[in-house]
């Protein structure tokens, strides 16, 4: 479908013309006063930060950096993962196991081009294998983002990323921008508009934090590299369909962007017809405290699309005496949220961050996981005092929480997305620490090892607690 989505806009029936003619409606409703034809674009990023790395000092209102035209990366990350034994009295269709271990492998192509001035295209191609624990499965902060909610024992050939970006310059000094994954070097106006088109990850470009949110590089657990409660549009996988527009002025970013849901909450397809989606708005500030840069960020949404109301989905199960069915008391419905996200550098060598969201309670969740609000914090810290400036040392604590009505529905026998025991007679917040060591092997390879402590999973204080040890390798060009 993501390849329908791009071709009937970008084909060779219209092409270029299409696209710009996309954005010029996109700035008439935004109130931009920018002539398209006189657009000098560099690119913002995907993947990593909406940002960039960028080395603002490298150029200035005179000095152009010469840009990349085409560009080739890839990326290959291992995790194997492995629970203690733990105490758990009772297990159901979606509880955690004692004593298990797992493994995930992906490879990732990415290949990026300038299709005209200011506009680059990429198409990322990615091979996957293996399984999370349990399946993806017992913990609302599952203990790897790596895993996917699909696993097979073959290696498999997906496509996640498809997309078109194209960056408007304004007026503003000029900045420098690294060229890496999905984005290609050159140099950028401060001020620009950026228009994404096409098939990726809503984290690619929202919810992002420099310290915790790549799970190839950073934490691993589904809470902290994104907000718990974020419940972002997506496919099974984590990639969705949609569209993004970006305004950056001065200090201040405003990013709006509306996104394809599953067919049915939690489904390896999208919604062919688009009729049900999801709108996200996010403000960004960017701020200094002490000579130090920083940001804050406020991440809004709001899902549209057939969801069951928990405590509806129960009444109809005690009044016919059949299990909880969610699926059959689905109706279009919103289920809206927002959350908090802080970053703050503290030393040349240490950073803070924390989010903080919450969720509608009422209804299930839709894509992401089964966390009503959420609470996490912590720190990332770089080895330079021991002679190891490119490892990283990082510490997270996570409190996850699930409403009253999602307590009484799990209660009761019924399954979110990633939880439910069965029954759940003695709920209680979902509380994780997270600690890892990013050790550099070579300028592009890293081993990490990883370790969580997942207290009350999947918010029952019957189970648990569990240790999760891990080990992840990671190599970049």
């Amino acid at each position: 479908m993501a390849a329908l989505f791009l071709v009937r806009p970008f084909g060779s029936r219209l092409g270029v013309l299409s696209f710009r003619a996309l954005v010029a409606v996109v700035l008439a409703v935004f109130g931009a006063k920018v002539p398209l034809a006189a657009a000098q674009v560099a690119p913002a990023q995907i993947a990593s930060t909406q940002d960039g790395p960028t080395d603002a000092s490298a150029a200035g209102p005179e000095t152009s950096v010469p840009r990349e035209t085409f560009a080739v990366h890839g990326q290959f990350t291992y995790v194997e993962q492995q629970t203690s034994d733990f105490n758990a009295p009772y297990s159901g269709p979606n509880s955690l196991s004692p004593s298990q271990a797992k493994e995930t492998t992906d490879a990732t192509l990415y290949t990026g081009t300038m299709l005209w001035p200011g506009a680059e295209g990429w198409i990322n191609g990615e091979i996957d294998q293996g399984f999370g624990l349990n399946n993806t499965l017992g913990a609302a902060g599952f203990p790897s983002a790596e895993a996917y909610k699909v696993g097979k024992n073959q290696p498999y050939l997906r496509l996640p990323r498809l997309f078109v970006r194209e960056t408007i310059d304004l007026d503003g000094s000029r900045e420098a921008v690294d060229a890496g994954t999905n984005w290609l070097g050159g140099d950028r106006s401060v001020n620009r508009w950026v228009i994404t088109v096409g098939k990726y990850g809503v984290g690619d470009i929202f919810d992002v934090n420099q310290y915790a949110h790549d799970p190839r590089a950073d934490f691993l657990n589904w809470s902290a590299v994104d907000s718990g409660s974020f419940d972002y549009a997506a496919d099974a996988w984590g990639y969705t369909v949609g569209a993004t527009v970006e305004w950056y002025q001065g200090a201040w970013t405003l990013r709006a962007g509306v996104f394809d849901l599953s067919t049915v909450p939690n489904s390896v397809h999208l919604d062919p017809g688009f009729h049900e989606f999801q709108i996200i708005v996010e403000p960004e500030h960017r701020h200094e405290i002490g000579g130090r840069p920083g940001k804050v960020m406020m991440t809004v949404f709001d899902t549209r699309g057939r969801m069951g109301l928990l405590d509806q989905a129960v009444a109809v199960a005690q009044m016919t005496g059949t299990a909880v069915d969610i699926a059959a008391v689905r109706n279009y419905r919103s289920r809206l949220g927002a959350d908090l996200n802080l970053e703050q550098q503290l030393s040349a060598d240490l950073g803070l961050f924390a989010r903080a969201g919450k969720a509608a309670g009422n209804v299930e969740a839709y894509e992401f996981t089964d966390i009503d609000r959420s609470v996490e914090a912590g720190l990332s810290l770089k080895g330079s005092v021991w002679s190891r400036g490119h490892d990283t040392v990082g510490l997270a604590v996570i409190d996850n929480g699930i409403s009253a009505a999602r307590q009484r529905y799990q209660n009761a026998g019924g399954l979110g997305i990633l939880i439910g025991d069965g029954k759940l007679p003695h709920p209680g917040a979902e509380e994780i620490l997270e600690t890892y060591y990013d050790a550099t092997l070579l300028k592009q390879a890293h081993l990490t090892l990883d370790y969580q402590w997942i207290n009350h999973p999947a918010y029952n204080t019957d189970r648990g607690p569990v240790s999760v040890f891990a080990v992840r390798f990671h190599a970049q060009f």
